[in-house]
């Protein structure tokens, strides 16, 4: 599945597991506060053994295994299992029940390690760096379960591969976001629903949708049995790992419920201002959910819904509305909380039965009519009731790159930004690149599925692709080659004065392109190759008789850490760049503003890799 739009109401697939789901999540306790986990101590965590540190910074090398380098400070939670320091788990203070789990986390060369959610289901954190058919062992699979007693290769299973594997390099802060169900268990405490992944995501890319865990993973604690609650536990006796900014958000609060509906429908369209009561209704009744096909009109109608929304705990509650083929609008105790054809709303609520009044306006006959409403509050995970979501009916256009490939389109780069004559290029080495003939540069590098064409391909479309794995940005789209008065001078915005001219690009006897422009009166070659291990790509410029005042911009980032050997860590460890051949020319790190960047003389010929 393709999601659209991640902000859409009608795009959260997770939503439907919470349909008409009042008392879905009743009854779990209170076991813990949300929000970040503090890391300037282990206040947070019981007994850590000797393996486990807080740091103010951390780094790999890229060839050392199992080593992490660290700097003194805080916010950094870092283990470093050795011989001198046996590794243990670490255990969280707070128990969770549901669970929101987001944070970053930095892997050592050839290192293992995992989350264990409520200590029982192992979510596995590994140097799967360039791994091109993942694994459930592999980096964001869930771990198998086991069974001793059945035959050796057999005694694994359910465990889950991640979708694709969009895994960084080591010493590079990896992205992971984790919505997870709890097991449901009635008042005799037997279990009547078990856990559920209901959203995994790695470095952006959703890797799993609506798992079901049928039971613990290999290595839980509790001998195999499974609780309403239990401990974050981070492996701790495999391999070196880093973590920050670990976020949760606990649900663990009643639900509200919308009850005593009763509805009435009128001929019309929808009005503003307009007492319905005082009208004579084609149809009433009651029921158990929202519907816009409640009573005999088919076309231009209104349903007044009244009924009681029974909250169990105040506070400030979001809500969404679903008008599909028409529009809706809702009121909470006497106040407008959604305005009739906007899609959502919030409102402070006090605990308590509040009177609710919903109007659902059909519009003609464009589109199937639906009503709907989702609910978020505090403690309390969103959850829907009213008609079924219908999916977008269109299946995504997606392009392959078993072979080298080159697809020509718009590219969208941030959320106003569009790559007019962008040049995707993907490989089946699962590592992907954009190039922007109007200036001469790369403009992402992506590993994963190559791209989705649908908003091009589908009907009128508008032009673009979307890459369909984890995308490092270089940020907004600049011309590579400049020419500079000194190395403090501010890099040209615009092709004024440059005479720059695209001139296409050759390809390879492996359909690899070169790029090939004019710029400040040379001739440039431009040729970008993916590594064979699909670790990354190297970038040769050529230039033809450079002015002596030419300069290269070869990064711009936030930070730009300066490494061994001529490599660099650019953007807060977001990917790495290193330098192979100047013809003897010197970099430099420099200040532009409030950010970073990297540039070089260009004597004729530069060469570099990017690996991330």
């Amino acid at each position: 599945m393709v999601l659209r739009s991640k902000n859409s109401f009608l795009s959260r697939s997770w939503i439907g597991f919470f349909v008409c789901g009042a008392g879905l999540i009743i009854g779990q306790p209170a076991i813990g506060q949300s929000g970040q986990i503090p890391l300037q101590d282990f206040s947070s965590f019981k007994n850590p053994g000797s393996s486990w540190q807080i740091a103010g910074d951390v780094s790999a090398s890229l060839n050392q295994p199992n080593v992490l380098n660290t700097a003194k400070g805080a916010g950094i939670l870092v283990n470093m299992p050795g011989k001198k320091a046996h590794g243990e788990d670490l255990f969280s203070n707070l128990e969770h029940g549901d669970l929101d789990l987001e944070l970053d986390y930095m892997m050592a060369a050839g290192s293992n390690s995992g989350i264990y959610l409520q200590g029982r289901y192992e979510l596995q954190l590994l140097d799967s760096w360039g791994v091109r058919s993942p694994k459930s062992g592999d980096n964001g699979g869930i771990y198998e379960r086991w069974d001793d007693s059945k035959p050796e290769g057999q005694k694994g299973y359910q465990g889950y591969a991640p979708r694709q594997n969009t895994s960084k390099a080591p010493g590079l802060w990896q992205h992971l976001k984790v919505s997870f169900q709890a097991p449901r268990f009635d008042v005799t405490g037997k279990k009547i629903e078990n856990a559920r992944i209901i959203r995994m995501e790695l470095n952006g890319v959703m890797i799993h949708e609506n798992v079901e865990l049928m039971g613990p993973t290999r290595g839980s604690i509790g001998g195999g049995d499974e609780k309403a609650t239990g401990p974050l536990r981070i492996q701790g006796d495999h391999g070196a790992v880093a973590f920050k900014n670990i976020t949760i958000k606990q649900f663990d609060k009643a639900l509200p419920e919308l009850t005593n509906l009763q509805y009435s429908v009128y001929k019309g369209r929808y009005e503003p201002n307009v007492n319905l009561s005082a009208q004579k209704a084609e149809a009433q009744g009651t029921v158990a959910k929202l519907t816009a096909n409640a009573g005999p009109l088919s076309k231009e109608y209104q349903i007044l819904y009244k009924g009681t929304l029974k909250v169990k705990e105040a506070g400030e509650y979001n809500f969404a509305l679903n008008g599909q083929g028409g529009g809706a609008e809702v009121k909470i105790n006497n106040q407008v909380v959604v305005p009739f054809g906007q899609r959502g709303g919030k409102a402070n609520l006090s605990a308590g039965d509040l009177p609710v009044e919903i109007i659902y306006g059909r519009a003609g006959d464009y589109g199937n009519p639906a009503l709907g409403l989702s609910i978020a509050g505090p403690g309390i995970r969103e959850f829907y009731t009213g008609d079924a979501i219908t999916p977008d009916d269109t299946d995504p256009i997606l392009v392959g790159a078993e072979t080298n490939t080159i697809l020509r389109s718009f590219m969208d780069v941030g959320n106003r930004t569009r790559v007019v004559h962008a040049v995707s290029v993907g490989s089946p080495e699962k590592l992907h690149y954009t190039y922007d003939l109007d200036k001469g540069n790369l403009v992402q590098l992506w590993r994963g599925d190559f791209l989705e064409t649908t908003p091009m391909w589908h009907e009128r479309g508008n032009g673009t692709a979307r890459p369909q794995g984890a995308v490092q940005r270089f940020g907004l789209p600049f011309f590579t080659l400049g020419r500079l008065a000194n190395e403090q001078a501010a890099w040209n915005a615009d092709s004024t004065g440059t005479s720059y001219r695209p001139k296409g690009y050759v390809l390879d006897e492996k359909d690899r392109p070169t790029f090939k422009y004019q710029i400040f009166g040379s001739n440039v070659t431009d040729a970008i190759r993916v590594s064979e291990d699909g670790h990354g790509i190297s970038r040769e410029i050529t230039v033809t008789a450079p002015a002596g005042d030419l300069y290269a911009k070869l990064a711009e980032g936030a930070q730009i850490e300066v490494g061994e050997k001529d490599q660099y860590v650019i953007d807060g460890k977001s990917y790495y760049l290193q330098l192979l051949d100047a013809s003897g020319a010197k970099p430099v790190v420099r200040d532009a503003g409030n950010r970073k960047e990297l540039i070089i003389p260009v004597k004729g010929k530069l060469s570099y890799s990017i690996l991330f």
